[in-house]
């Protein structure tokens, strides 16, 4: 144990005797820094007509009254170095040395940019100050009279000289309001040639075909290249699901491919003739609703794909299946434009009956939830084989009795929607990553606004500050990026702890409502239990689900005209529209829907099942 210390034994005093410099500072001797005093002095000495003569203190004297504060401290070692470090300061004096000055208010440059004026006056060598230099270091005298001073001191065409060098900054300062006011809607309609910008979530009850039709889709498009096709049908040919090749495009987990189930929202891109689609693949099982519900808040038009083969379509359209609930919740959601891809056509012939059976019973219930019959449009198809997708079929079954779009017409043919980019910041956050640099990445949509690299976010709950660094849409790095985009923003000067999935980005100057008691009008679905006082529900708000209670039953509404039928109700039933108050568990952001659309919707849930939607009328606190 010889290498080791004796720690119980050993005298710590010794280790601390004369040449102890810790926590001392040695270097920095005076109260203020020789720059500071220099100024202060030389503006003295400038101007004797203007000023009354002051008693002057020498530079020298400053340095003995900061020596002899610390001298009674210090060891004879440390006054030998502070001695050193003085002389070196007193050469740093004479030799003039290039500092960060602010040039007439304009702009603070670094290095060789400061224009740096001498004046010799009876061998002495003064440092001119520019003006609102000496004013900011000092706070002493005002920078006008320090600027009609140093003019008074100088000759005429050194005056000049300063004049025109505090005069260049100027254009730069124009440059950055530029920059500030970018007309966003013609930079909209510049960038991607003029094409259109459309989100489009894909839903159905499980198993209706939904990731294989949109993963053919994207192969004929040839958005997915013929090697990682063959690759896709020989791994699924080995795992026994050979007719899962085209569904392996979007569900990319190996969860999923071993379930043969989507459970996130896959999420992808691809063009048309007029629009860039942003194509968002949502789970059909009842168990991920909520993330379907994240999809479909995301999303401006939906395709509705049903299963055509017998029993299938009933079996998802019935009492429990997912096809009623999900035309529910985007119209609920806030998409008015539907096409209906009537899948799996093959598997029944092509028939006309079938088809017309369908459209007849879907076309009924959708128009019950809200949805015009011309925005609604109903296409034969089969994912598998690939047939009306992309070109119109040429199968003569079909074509004798069909003679409509095909899938990518009709989805061209949707009318993209109004964007709210006059309105304030909003982005809405779906996913949080470390980057490999610094900071942290957010990825999320644009709800209203635009961003622009290097702006300040404010970001609620948590009320914290950053700044975005990057914006990248599409994986391509971008300089701003407005509403209806899925960006990926690297932000800086924020600890990734305090932000969360759901947590939503605003501008400092507008910032988003927060509160845990809101009021709300609701739309009540098919339910079996009626809704109380202090009902539990999971409150589902874009990206987030967060556990709410229904604190107060305020009012029944006419559904037509909004009209109060019935104050303070003990109870709500199905199919009733009514005015509530809700308490949620955490603090969340909201916005009203009278002022924000796309922020004042939400959904509520109870025990695995959707039971009302909802919009945001009164925030209370």
């Amino acid at each position: 144990m010889a290498r080791h210390r004796n720690v119980r034994g050993y005298n710590y005093d010794e280790d601390f005797e004369d040449d102890d410099l810790y926590g001392q500072s040695v270097e920095d001797d005076y109260c203020i820094s020789p720059s500071t005093a220099a100024q202060f002095i030389y503006s003295r000495r400038d101007k004797p007509s203007v000023v009354e003569p002051v008693e002057e203190y020498d530079y020298e004297d400053l340095k003995e009254s900061s020596n002899s504060l610390l001298n009674h401290q210090l060891s004879g070692i440390d006054q030998g170095k502070s001695i050193d470090s003085q002389s070196s300061r007193s050469e740093s004096e004479i030799v003039p040395k290039v500092a960060k000055m602010t040039v007439s208010g304009k702009k603070q440059t670094m290095g060789f940019e400061v224009p740096r004026v001498t004046a010799e006056e009876n061998g002495h060598i003064f440092h001119t100050p520019q003006k609102g230099h000496s004013s900011e270091d000092t706070g002493l005298v005002s920078s006008d009279v320090l600027e009609t001073a140093s003019k008074s001191a100088l000759p005429s065409h050194t005056i000049q000289t300063s004049e025109e060098q505090s005069s260049t900054p100027t254009p730069v300062k124009k440059s950055s309001k530029l920059r500030q006011q970018i007309d966003i809607k013609a930079e909209l309609e510049k960038r991607q040639g003029g094409k259109q910008l459309l989100n489009l979530v894909v839903i159905g009850h499980v198993d209706a075909g939904k990731s294989t039709l949109m993963g053919h889709l994207l192969y004929l498009l040839g958005n997915v290249n013929k090697r990682t096709m063959h690759k896709y049908e020989q791994e699924s040919k080995k795992a026994g699901k050979s007719s899962f090749a085209y569904a392996w495009v979007l569900d990319e987990t190996g969860e999923e491919r071993e379930r043969g189930v989507t459970m996130d929202v896959g999420m992808t891109k691809f063009e048309t003739k007029t629009k860039i689609i942003i194509l968002m693949d949502a789970p059909g099982h009842k168990d991920f609703i909520p993330n379907m519900i994240t999809g479909a808040a995301q999303a401006d038009v939906a395709v509705l794909v049903v299963d055509a083969s017998r029993g299938e379509f009933e079996a998802g359209f019935e009492t429990g299946g997912q096809t009623r609930e999900h035309g529910l919740l985007v119209r609920s959601l806030g998409v008015t434009q539907l096409a209906v891809a009537v899948n799996k056509m093959d598997q029944v012939n092509w028939q006309q009956e079938r088809f017309q059976e369908i459209t007849g019973k879907l076309g009924h219930f959708l128009k019950q939830a809200g949805f015009k019959e011309s925005d609604v449009a109903f296409i034969p198809t089969s994912g598998l084989s690939g047939e009306n997708l992309i070109t119109r079929s040429q199968s003569s079954e079909l074509t004798k009795w069909y003679k409509g779009l095909c899938l990518l017409e009709q989805i061209d043919s949707f009318k993209p929607p109004q964007r709210s980019v006059d309105k304030p910041f909003r982005l809405c956050v779906s996913d949080v990553f470390k980057d490999q640099g610094s900071g942290f990445c957010v990825t999320g949509k644009i709800e209203a606004g635009y961003i622009q690299t290097g702006d300040r976010l404010l970001a609620m709950p948590p009320n914290e500050t950053c700044t975005a660094k990057g914006i990248t849409l599409h994986d391509e790095p971008v300089d701003w990026a407005a509403a209806g985009d899925h960006v990926s923003l690297t932000l800086v000067g924020m600890d990734v702890i305090k932000i969360n999935v759901g947590c939503i980005f605003c501008g400092p100057k507008e910032p988003i409502k927060v509160c845990t008691r809101f009021r709300a009008r609701i739309l009540i679905f098919n339910i079996e239990i009626p809704i109380t006082k202090g009902f539990p529900v999971l409150l589902h708000y874009q990206t987030i689900s967060e556990p709410a209670v229904v604190k107060r039953l305020i009012s029944v509404l006419n559904k037509s005209t909004g009209e109060v039928t019935k104050k303070k109700p003990k109870l709500l039933t199905k199919g009733q529209n009514a005015l509530v108050e809700l308490q949620t568990q955490r603090p969340v952001a909201l916005e009203l829907y009278k002022d924000f659309k796309e922020l004042g919707r939400f959904m509520l849930r109870y025990s695995g099942s959707t039971i009302a939607a909802g919009v945001v009328t009164e925030i209370k606190g």
